[in-house]
C-alpha cells in the first residue's frame, strides 16, 4: 500500500469567504473520486486546520501500489478535478508518498 499526502496553500489574493468555498470544492471533487479509480483505496481532504497550521488543506489518500498511484495521477477523472478545482487556486503544493 502507498500513502499519498498533499499539502496546499491557496493563492493570497483569495478572500477568506472564497477560500472556504474553494476548499469545499476541492474536498468534494477529490473525495468524489472514491470508488471511481482502480487502485484508489481511500481518499480524504482535511480543510479545517488549526490556526497553527502553515497549509490551507491536506489530501490524505491510500493506493494499492505505486503503479496505482501513477494510474490515478494520469486518470482523466483526477485530471479534471486537479485542473478545474485545485490548480487554478493554489500557489504551493507539497507532496509525500510512502509505502505503508
Amino acid at each position: 500500500m502507498v500513502k499519498h499526502i498533499i499539502l496546499w496553500n491557496l493563492n493570497d489574493e483569495i478572500s477568506p469567504e472564497e477560500k472556504e468555498n474553494i476548499k469545499q470544492g476541492i474536498k468534494e471533487g477529490l473525495e468524489g473520486l472514491s470508488g471511481r479509480i482502480e487502485g484508489l483505496v481511500d481518499i480524504k481532504v482535511n480543510t479545517e486546520g488549526l490556526a497553527t497550521s502553515t497549509a490551507d488543506l491536506m489530501l490524505d489518500s491510500t493506493f494499492l501500489s505505486e503503479d496505482a498511484l501513477k494510474f490515478y495521477a494520469s486518470n482523466p477523472l483526477h485530471q479534471e478535478v486537479a485542473n478545474t478545482k485545485v490548480s487554478p487556486f493554489t500557489k504551493q503544493r507539497s507532496c509525500l508518498d510512502f509505502e505503508i
